[in-house]
Formats: structure tokens, sequence, C-alpha cells
């Protein structure tokens, strides 16, 4: 994948693009099976939107590189999330937005389809389920057989699964841009196994329903496709391997994995999608799948390093207003006079104030929310409620 930095200086520029085919491509190809070389990474949804406008130069700077060395076997395209799109449903209705549509994605998809690469999109239920789970069902994100359907008004095409129903709002968005014929790609599709307390959803049962069916799904014979194109073979990628177990953000960014990042097996799956449910494992019990109400604290990791806690705890008493007043010496919470303590008091009043602008329970992975009050004596530790 070419990293989103280098898309504005490629775009304009053959010889860079030249020299990054040279050194990124060329040295393992084709030894190393490469069929997709991706220009960026939801670059529409992460990126100012001054990069927008360079990124399908970009894509035909990197076509022509690989044309120059003779590399004919590899589709060049780039990674979209499903908020290209201004509506999604129902997807007979579902229209590009306004800002890209025009400028952005038309060009785009002009290039895809003289090109005969794919749209590459990534999907995920678990995020439209996990914001209304009162009124998207559970079992209809999961894949799982139930009764719920639903029925576009418009095409009259019935969808039993959001997965479905996601690409094919993406393939009616292109249809109206005057391109029916382009094939999507799943680049990313996946369940979080784990996540923060108010992380609706997100455990080892789902995560195993959802990749196992959906395995199921994309390698059934004959080809299932989707109801807007029935038939058609959907190119996919699981997301992801191993569990990140250092990445920032909430705590389902770090925990989409099939393995934990020493190689054992968060859950069993078969990629053929041979093996009957009954053949796996049982799966522990989901005990999340309803909104958690109540309040939520931060604290430290136990075992965290210490000078790195230490740095953490400066870090969030120089923020706020008197955010860490209460573990200053003499006062109610100075006791026990650790680190470990003092740094938790801190992640809990940082997190309180600033939760509601961005502010996260995370600060580089010494950070875990709990359900559990970490309060003790006169000390109370600010909290979030849910």
């Amino acid at each position: 994948m070419l990293p989103n930095e280098l898309i504005t200086n490629i775009s304009s520029n053959q010889t860079l693009s030249d020299q990054w085919i040279k050194s990124n491509i060329l040295p393992y190809y084709p030894q190393t099976l490469i069929r997709y070389l991706l220009v960026g990474n939801e670059i529409i949804s992460s990126t100012p939107n001054s990069t927008w406008l360079h990124l399908v130069p970009a894509m035909r700077r990197i076509k022509h590189s690989l044309k120059k060395f003779r590399v004919k076997r590899i589709k060049v395209g780039t990674s979209s999330a499903m908020d290209v799109l201004e509506t999604s449903f129902p997807p007979s209705n579902a229209a590009f937005r306004k800002d890209i549509a025009v400028q952005v994605i038309k060009p785009m998809l002009r290039f895809l389809n003289r090109t005969k690469s794919f749209f590459f999109l990534d999907v995920y239920p678990f995020f439209p389920w996990s914001s209304d789970p009162v009124n998207v069902n559970l079992d209809y994100a999961l894949f799982r057989e139930s009764n719920v359907t639903v029925k576009d008004p418009g095409s009259g095409l019935v969808y039993t699964n959001l997965f479905d129903q996601m690409v094919d709002a993406v393939y009616f968005a292109m249809e109206k841009l005057g391109f029916p014929d382009i094939r999507i790609f799943i680049a990313e599709t996946g369940w979080p196994n784990g996540g923060d307390v108010d992380q609706i959803g997100a455990n080892v049962f789902n995560a195993a329903t959802y990749n196992r069916n959906f395995v199921k799904k994309v390698m059934k014979k004959p080809i299932v496709g989707t109801p807007a194109r029935p038939g058609l073979i959907l190119p996919s990628f699981l997301f992801a391997l191993f569990n990140e177990n250092i990445k920032p953000g909430p705590g389902t960014e770090r925990h989409f994995g099939l393995l934990y990042p020493n190689g054992s097996r968060v859950y069993d799956i078969d990629l053929s999608g041979k093996t009957p449910e009954v053949e796996f494992p049982a799966l522990p019990p989901p005990e999340n799948n309803e909104p958690y109400k109540g309040k939520i604290w931060c604290v430290a990791v136990r075992g965290s390093n210490v000078t790195a806690l230490g740095e953490a705890l400066t870090y969030a008493c120089s923020q706020g207003n008197r955010t860490c007043d209460p573990v200053q010496p003499g006062k109610k919470c100075f006791k026990p006079d650790s680190v470990f303590w003092h740094a938790s008091y801190a992640f809990s009043s940082y997190w309180a104030q600033f939760k509601k602008i961005g502010g996260t329970c995370y600060f580089n992975g010494l950070a875990t929310q709990t359900a559990k009050d970490p309060s003790y004596g006169s000390c109370k530790f600010p909290s979030v409620t849910l």
C-alpha cells in the first residue's frame, strides 16, 4: 500500500512514482504474489480534502510506473469506507457524498473501469449495528439465520443480512454515476473480539459468529453474490490476522484479530468455510450485547512500566482544570503514594473532563476502562456516566 502521506507528491511526480515502485514492488515481484496495490487507505475519510484531488492522479502515476516496468498483473485501486456515501438506505437510494461524487469518485470510477480494477471497500456491519442496536437486529448483522428481512422499496430486493445491504448500496451508488459494471472487492471486513466497557457487542462470540458466517457466504458454491449482483464472486480479505495490541484509539481497534499477538488463537475458524458450527469448540457466551448503563472509570494497567506511567501522569495533570489537585501531598487522594495510584486518578480525571471532546482512555496502552469503582476512603475518582 502506498502510504497516504506520499499521495500528494507522487500525484505530480512520475519519477517519484517510478522510484517507489522500484523500491517497494520490483525487489519482491513476481517471487511474492502481489496482485493488488492500494494507493492510500480510506483517504477520503481520514485525510483533509486538499489531498482528495491528488488521489486519482497518483493512481494513474502508479499504474504508469507498473506498465513502464512491464508489471501487468497488479491491479491498482484505493480503499474506501462506507462513509463515502451520502445516503445508504435503502440501498437503491444510495449516493456518494456531494463533496466527492463529481470531483473524486467519478474520475476514480473511470480509472477503475478503464484498467479493469476493483472498487476496494471496507465493510463493517459492527459499526452501524452498535450505533443503533435497538433498530438494527444483531442476528441480521451477524449473518445468523432468523426471520429478520429488509425489503428495499425502490428495487424490491429482499435482504437477509446487513453486509449485503451495505455492499449493494455502493453498487447502486456507482450505477447512478454511470458505472454499473465495476466490481467490488472487500478490502476489509470483520468484527471486534473485545473492546472498551462502553463498546457494545465487541466480544469473542460475536466475532467468531460473524467471521465464520462471512467465510461460509463468500466460499459457498455455487457463488451467492448479493441481491443486486447475484452469482457474482466477491473477493474478500478478513481483518485482521492479529490483535494489534499497541494500536491507539478505542479498545475495538486492538481486537479485530483471529490470533493474539503471541500467535495463539482467539477462537477457531475454518477459512474454507466447510466446518459445521457444531464441530467448533464452544464459545464463551456474550456478556455485552446490551448497552452498558452506569459509571466507567479509566485506570492504569497493572504491571505497566513505572517510568512510562510517570510520563503519562505528568501529561494528564498538565491538561484541563485542576485535573490532579486531589493527588497532591496532603490532599484526599495522595495516599497511597504511588505512581500507579496517582496515574489511575489522573487518567480518570482527564477522561471525565475530555471524553466529550474526543479524549480517550488509552495513554499509549497504559490505561484501561473499568466498571469497578477504584475510589477508596474519602478519595472519590471522577467517572464517566453512560
